[in-house]
């Protein structure tokens, strides 16, 4: 089988699709198994209210052929209450989570530097205490491992050849993607842009940084998502030692000249290191103070789903500079990277 960037090809019967509910577009698919990590309130610039979003994960998993499993994630209140109305419509359901009510349960989940190592067992798996060992590190890799699992294991595959294979997984791009090192200074870059996600994330960046601190270069996506999540973007990204925001980008929608970075860096919260949020509306002059922020031991990451990600490598060249090395590939400001 070929790896490519966003997934995998090969000659296997076997289909698996990223569905995508920001549109509803995730109505087209008629799924033989469902995985829902969580149902909470995004894209609400499409649905309109958190009970519209809902639903239409309802009507996802009604759509789950005859025969069917929904594979949803106990730890999530959305992702449960959809599992318990499917279920109770005579659905087949399989959960999974650190929740003792799960069928499946994940426990001893323990985060050393980049990997995880956590134990797993009940439903298809057996009673069994199986181990989990990732290459990626946070709680929602394992719950996203266990979940891949649970599948494998529904699709016939033994129980211990699925932990291996998952045992093999490396990550994927623009999923704290490493993106290089510079000056005693790791970056990183990941597509986060839901508080939860970004929350997620800088829990498992935590244990990666080890004694260093965490720099967090923020591109918020959509003026609607900023205005809506403001409190808990603030919130999240506090876990943070030094966190720079910079300007929205604003995807599908009109500009807002009432959001912008300071919609979250005028909230009252302050970093980890008790230092308050900084707003930079221009991306590359955010990334200058991102990378002048950063010290030798210290992990960068430009976090957003927009071209954040073309920020990396202006971040690398900076703290090259700082040892007298000079990178002429990095864009200036107003360029794009090719």
């Amino acid at each position: 089988m070929r790896s490519t960037p966003g997934g995998r090809t090969g000659a296997s019967d076997v289909l698996v699709a990223e569905a995508d509910e920001s549109d509803g577009s995730f109505l087209n698919y008629a799924p033989t198994i469902a995985v829902v990590t969580n149902v909470e309130a995004d894209h609400l610039d499409h649905y309109g209210s958190q009970e519209v979003f809902e639903r239409a994960f309802e009507q996802f998993a009604a759509r789950i052929v005859p025969g069917g499993w929904l594979v949803a994630c106990a730890d999530d209140e959305g992702a449960a209450r959809l599992a318990a109305r499917y279920r109770a419509g005579g659905g087949q359901v399989l959960t999974y989570g650190t929740s003792v009510d799960a069928d499946v349960v994940v426990r001893d989940v323990v985060v050393h530097g980049a990997t995880t190592r956590a134990v797993v067992s009940g439903g298809p798996l057996g009673e069994r205490t199986l181990p989990l060992h990732l290459e990626v590190p946070g709680l929602h890799n394992a719950l996203n491992a266990t979940a891949a699992v649970v599948v494998g294991v529904l699709l016939g595959a033994a129980p211990e050849a699925a932990l291996v294979a998952a045992s093999t997984f490396v990550g994927t791009g623009r999923r704290f993607e490493p993106k290089g090192e510079a000056d005693g200074v790791r970056v990183f870059d990941s597509y986060d842009h839901h508080p939860t996600e970004v929350e997620a994330l800088l829990r498992a960046a935590r244990p990666v940084a080890g004694d260093g601190r965490i720099v967090v270069l923020f591109q918020p996506h959509l003026y609607s998502r900023t205005r809506t999540f403001a409190d808990r973007f603030a919130e999240a990204l506090a876990l943070a030692d030094e966190v720079v925001v910079t300007g929205v980008y604003r995807a599908r929608e009109d500009v807002d000249p009432t959001v912008d970075a300071r919609t979250i860096t005028d909230r009252p919260v302050r970093t980890r290191s008790g230092n308050r949020l900084h707003a930079v509306e221009d991306r590359f002059e955010a990334a200058h103070r991102a990378a002048a922020l950063a010290r030798p031991g210290d992990l960068v990451l430009t976090v957003g789903a927009g071209d954040v990600t073309e920020l990396g490598p202006v971040v690398l060249a900076d703290l090259a500079a700082r040892t007298g090395v000079a990178d002429p590939g990095v864009p200036g400001p107003g360029e794009t990277m090719g």
